[in-house]
């Protein structure tokens, strides 16, 4: 069995990220409040398995993510795309005229905007987790409260739905990340299969030291899928590069790594994995 840490709780969209990317297999979830406390869980016991979201098609970037993956020392094994739909839910006895505040995530409550201005006399609170809240208003009988979550976390908290698909828009998606120790990665993902690739890199601060490397990429064949730049901390307008790409030739994809290694200033890569295939709306 598969132990899989996870920020949030049962029902969130980290758990049915993981449930999907690992489909058919035995899993156990370790529920943890922050993303500092999953890659604490690998760090504790190596053969724990990360599930990490890294960047959102409407909320951007997770920055601290980045930061997160590129210092704790684990590597990148898989990555799994989840198509986000929000819903307003509530106890069973409340209804629109009795409900007062709504509780959810920030990304969440940021996502259902336009939703949430057409009811202005509903009080918006931020929480830590959407299927958390959910779960908070079930557990304390929280009359008057709703939770913006998806409609399996309000089913599995014995929730009324009061009304389905609230995002403001239906192409959200959320990237996640499959992060483990190192050491348990060939077991995890054949290498041969890999066809991506997340490495970051800082470079001098010179004219045009970008623009070489991107170039090789592309002498290379070497697709540029994202690309993320994080201030250097204490190094005024000197950035980490995080960088992901896409090949269809291992060997050529490591030729590129070689030629552009010498350009680049602690060149770490991530994790090479295969691409996550992109979900049905």
């Amino acid at each position: 069995m598969k132990r899989i840490a996870i920020q949030g709780s049962i029902g969130s969209f980290h758990d049915i990220a993981a449930h999907q990317y690992f489909e058919g297999e035995q899993i156990q979830l370790i529920c943890c409040s922050t993303f500092e406390q999953v890659f604490e869980n690998i760090k504790r016991d190596p053969t724990v398995i990360g599930m990490v979201a890294i960047e959102n098609t409407i909320a951007g970037s997770l920055l601290h993510n980045y930061e997160l993956l590129r210092d704790s020392g684990t590597t990148v094994v898989g990555e799994h795309k989840l198509h986000i739909s929000h819903s307003i839910c509530c106890l069973p006895e409340d209804t629109w005229e009795t409900v007062r505040e709504v509780h959810s995530h920030p990304v969440a409550l940021m996502q259902c905007r336009d939703f949430l201005d057409n009811h202005p006399d509903i009080k918006v609170v931020e929480g830590i987790d959407t299927a958390g809240s959910a779960k908070y208003i079930k557990d304390n009988d929280c009359k008057g409260w709703a939770a913006i979550c998806n409609v399996s976390a309000a089913k599995l908290y014995g929730l009324k739905v009061l009304e389905e698909s609230i995002e403001d828009n239906k192409h959200n998606f959320t990237r996640f990340l499959v992060v483990c120790n190192p050491r348990k990665a060939d077991f995890l993902r054949p290498l041969e299969k890999a066809d991506k690739s997340s490495m970051v890199f800082a470079l001098p601060h010179e004219e045009g030291s970008l623009s070489q490397v991107l170039s090789i990429m592309s002498f290379y064949k070497i697709n540029l899928t994202k690309i993320q730049s994080l201030p250097i901390i204490g190094h005024e307008w000197e950035y980490l590069f995080y960088v992901d790409v896409t090949y269809d030739n291992l060997t050529r994809y490591r030729q590129s790594i070689d030629a552009i290694t010498p350009l680049t200033k602690e060149l770490k890569i991530l994790g090479e994995y295969q691409d996550g295939k992109q979900p049905n709306l």
